[in-house]
């Protein structure tokens, strides 16, 4: 269940917020809000509530401006909410200091963004090794184990025949589900997605969101924000961003 609270407008429904979203719920927001101390303040997000559960697919949509970067920034812990409350997995973040919010953001969240961001003079290997270069090891995936579980990686994205291949030697759509193994390697709650078709043509956008489909017909939790209306129209559920609030689309 996803369950913005705005002013309801005609293609729109507006949910009322409820707690306690229980074992299932990967995302709660309640009663978000972040504020820029400038000269006027700025409002970035005004009274956002948000659920979403596991195994769901959301896009959020919206124009320059409206508030997508602070919520993608708010959700990956990378930005604190001015006033409310963020739970992730259960756990409340927003009592949580700096290095528990590195630590709770390296362990439930995967990153997506519209640059792939891999290392050019790198394997595809190495790269979806490098998810884990700066993370703690946690039980039962050490480091011995990296290069068969990157490969798995791969193989559940559909590039394990790239193994062993450098970045330059694929496609659009091949580095962007090297980058999508990568983000899976700390096996997350959560997948957060930043234009991820941004730089991909229409036949890789497409191959880029069938993975997407994949993935959460296997329990993965994917939150995906987008200026792109056909790309958010492929999402189980949408809600559009406009000054700071959510409405929950219903068409």
């Amino acid at each position: 269940m996803i369950r913005p609270a705005t002013d309801a407008a005609p293609a729109t429904e507006a949910v009322p917020p409820q707690g306690g979203g229980g074992r299932d719920t990967v995302i709660e927001l309640i009663g978000v809000e972040r504020t820029f101390d400038t000269e006027p303040p700025v409002h970035a997000l005004r009274g956002v509530d948000l659920t979403v559960r596991r195994g769901e697919h959301l896009s959020i949509v919206g124009p320059s401006g409206s508030g997508k970067s602070t919520l993608l920034n708010t959700l990956g812990l990378l930005d604190r909410p001015t006033a409310g409350s963020y739970r992730l997995d259960g756990v409340e973040t927003t009592t949580l200091g700096d290095l528990e919010r590195t630590a709770l953001r390296g362990s439930r969240i995967g990153f997506v963004f519209q640059s792939f961001h891999l290392l050019p003079y790198r394997t595809v290997d190495e790269n979806v090794m490098l998810a884990e270069a700066y993370r703690r090891p946690r039980p039962g995936r050490g480091r011995g184990s990296r290069t068969e579980r990157a490969r798995q990686a791969l193989e559940r994205v559909g590039v394990g025949h790239r193994s062993g291949f450098r970045p330059d030697r694929l496609s659009g759509g091949e580095r962007q589900r090297v980058a999508i193994a990568r983000a899976l390697m700390g096996d997350p709650a959560l997948l957060l997605c930043d234009e991820p078709t941004g730089n991909l043509d229409s036949e890789n956008t497409l191959s880029v969101l069938e993975l997407f489909d994949d993935l959460c017909a296997q329990g993965m939790t994917l939150v995906l924000i987008t200026h792109d209306e056909a790309v958010s129209r492929r999402a189980g559920q949408r809600v559009r961003i406009t000054d700071g609030g959510l409405t929950l689309e219903t068409t």
